[in-house]
């Protein structure tokens, strides 16, 4: 295997130390001396995002939330990256996610030259693709994307739902559509797409997690679990399933479920506010185990003295 030094891949790239340290500080390459070829690539697209002026923040953010919700290794070598505003959207098999909003989008660039990275592996698809008659689907799906834009729900919610008559199996727009209603706090219908989802497509991650959060917010909690637990038996390194998880698992007072998906979420994110709040619970969650542990030590009842003696019949 080919291999290059880090002052090689600092002239090869023509960028600075600097430059290097900040993106490695960023965990969006590993701090190194040596870099393989597949390194080279994602340094590639780290370059032309630099030249993008998207910022390292940013970039991990939205890589961040991408492993979060499908479950890959490394979204910028397994997707197209697409700068949208000043986060980025990543390119799956004929859809196109933004993974901190949790939604598809419609792909208004697709084949521009706004697509940066080349697929350099071939990861399950998202969604199930539309049946026949996809341009008049896509046509539709763009034009309710629009109208969520413009916060017109209304008709974003016709256009949702003529979309469903059509192809029952758009699982796109079940969770689209389905997220508007949860927002609107119609949580039954959005129970019903989701679950939708989930029948169009069984190995869809994304569809457990939002119907877990449906579910708990109905609060029906061990279907609620049942569902992150399915997300996270497709996807382990889905971090915000195993996050609501432990939360779920605590209003169930069920504390060593709990700490085990807060030590998983902590694994796979171990930055900001929320890893900070999950290493809070952990702690908290210790403590109380120490105390268990203590309590039951102090009810204990010592044996006789003495020894037992066996006896020969």
């Amino acid at each position: 295997m080919t291999t290059y030094r880090r002052q090689d891949v600092l002239r090869i790239f023509e960028m600075s130390s600097r430059q290097l340290q900040a993106w490695e500080r960023a965990g969006l390459i590993p701090q190194q001396e040596i870099y393989s070829f597949q390194d080279l690539g994602q340094l590639r697209i780290l370059c032309a995002l630099r030249a993008e002026d998207v910022s390292a923040a940013s970039i991990r953010d939205s890589v961040l939330a991408m492993k979060a919700v499908s479950g890959m290794a490394n979204p910028l070598l397994e997707t197209r990256v697409v700068r949208t505003g000043t986060r980025l959207a990543f390119r799956h098999h004929g859809a196109m996610v933004d993974p901190i909003r949790r939604q598809f989008l419609f792909d208004f660039e697709r084949g521009s030259q706004q697509a940066i990275a080349a697929v350099a592996a071939e990861p399950s698809p998202l969604r199930r693709p539309a049946p026949a008659g996809p341009r008049a689907l896509q046509e539709r799906f763009l034009a309710a994307v629009r109208a969520e834009e413009a916060a017109d729900k209304q008709r974003a919610i016709s256009l949702y739902e003529e979309i469903l008559s059509l192809d029952p199996d758009y699982a796109a727009a079940a969770i689209n559509l389905g997220t508007i209603y949860f927002h609107l706090r119609q949580y039954a219908r959005a129970e019903e797409l989701y679950r939708r989802a989930t029948v169009a497509d069984p190995n869809y991650v994304l569809a457990y997690f939002d119907l877990g959060n449906v579910l708990d917010e109905l609060e029906r909690l061990d279907e609620s679990i049942a569902a992150y637990l399915k997300a996270v038996t497709l996807s382990p390194a889905y971090a915000d399933a195993h996050y609501n998880l432990a939360l779920a698992y605590e209003r169930c007072g069920q504390q060593r479920p709990a700490l085990r998906h807060w030590r998983a979420y902590v694994k796979l994110d171990n930055h900001g506010p929320w890893a900070d709040h999950a290493r809070g619970q952990i702690g908290k969650l210790l403590s109380r185990e120490k105390l268990a542990i203590v309590s039951r030590a102090s009810r204990f009842i010592a044996p006789r003295k003495g020894r037992a003696a066996l006896r020969l019949a």
